[in-house]
């Protein structure tokens, strides 16, 4: 008689990954590197650049390879964020994958109840700072009024050209610090879905999972994110034209690829909150019909068995 295996009721063990940091290409990470080793991290990452800098490709590769369950460590905080704001959104954006943070000289470990408390506080300071920031702002322009001053810059007003590139550069910074911080919620399924998937598909998508894309918005986006080394080109080029019924597959396909776990009934109700019509007439979308697009989707390979 075969004997039966029972199954190991213990979790996988966690994979501890080090992120080290120097700020230039002269200084060395042995010091982190050392460090990491000592806390048991089975793989450690290098990156040189400055702490300023947006573009961490290093960081970028590491943060898509994390599954859950992984440790994300660090020597210490400011390895790996610019600000309070960057670090939480990091974090957060680590949390909804199942993946853990750890700081080894800052109390901040995301998987015990006092490093989430120390977290917590960190939020609470972040937004303090924000606060403080406006008030002062707020004082200074009305300080300023009443002596008869003009708020703002007045390098702008009177446009001279060192001020009009310095206010340019600051927008750049901002825009691309701010697709950094949210890129773990929409790049990757903009990476399952492109270049196969039109760009109105991937937005469509996109929006249905609670986010604001317009197609022009999104390609721009990721124009700056190819451009910084943060994403691959392949994600640009053009998607195959079909005709209306091979649309509607591959909007189905994407939206099967971009939540699994729907059924064919919660796909046919999509499809009709997006207005779309059923491919052989009639007012609603019937499952028989999805699980034939999807059908068809995977002859052509565009989603797996």
């Amino acid at each position: 008689m075969a004997r039966r295996e029972i199954p190991d009721p213990r979790p996988p063990p966690q994979r501890l990954i080090g992120y080290a940091r120097v700020s230039t290409d002269e200084q060395l990470n042995d010091a982190q590197v050392d460090e990491l080793r000592a806390a048991g991290c089975h793989r450690i990452h290098q990156e040189h650049g400055s702490g300023a800098s947006l573009a961490r490709p290093i960081l970028s590769k590491l943060m898509r390879e994390l599954v859950a369950g992984d440790v994300l460590v660090v020597v210490r905080l400011d390895r790996l964020a610019r600000s309070v704001s960057h670090l939480l959104a990091v974090i957060e954006g680590l949390e909804e994958r199942g993946v853990h943070f750890r700081s080894l000289r800052d109390p901040i470990d995301t998987s015990t109840p006092q490093g989430m408390f120390s977290l917590q506080v960190l939020g609470a300071v972040a937004q303090l700072e924000r606060a403080l920031v406006a008030e002062r702002t707020k004082a200074g322009m009305t300080a300023a009024k009443a002596r008869g001053r003009l708020a703002g810059n007045p390098g702008l007003r009177e446009r001279r050209p060192e001020a009009l590139r310095a206010v340019s550069a600051a927008r750049n910074r901002a825009y691309l610090d701010e697709l950094i911080s949210s890129a773990q919620t929409w790049l990757p399924t903009v990476r399952q879905l492109r270049p196969q998937h039109s760009w109105d598909n991937v937005v469509r998508i996109l929006n249905r999972k609670g986010h604001d894309w317009t197609v022009e918005r999104l390609r721009r986006a990721i124009h700056r994110m190819v451009r910084e080394k943060l994403a691959e080109p392949e994600l640009l080029g053009r998607s195959p034209r079909r005709p209306r019924e091979d649309n509607l597959m591959k909007l189905v396909a994407a939206i099967a690829i971009a939540d699994p776990d729907l059924s064919l009934r919660d796909i046919a109700a999509q499809l009709d909150r997006m207005h779309e019509r059923p491919p052989r007439g009639g007012r609603k979308w019937q499952p028989s019909s999805v699980r034939a697009l999807l059908d068809e989707a995977r002859r052509f390979g565009l989603v797996r068995p």
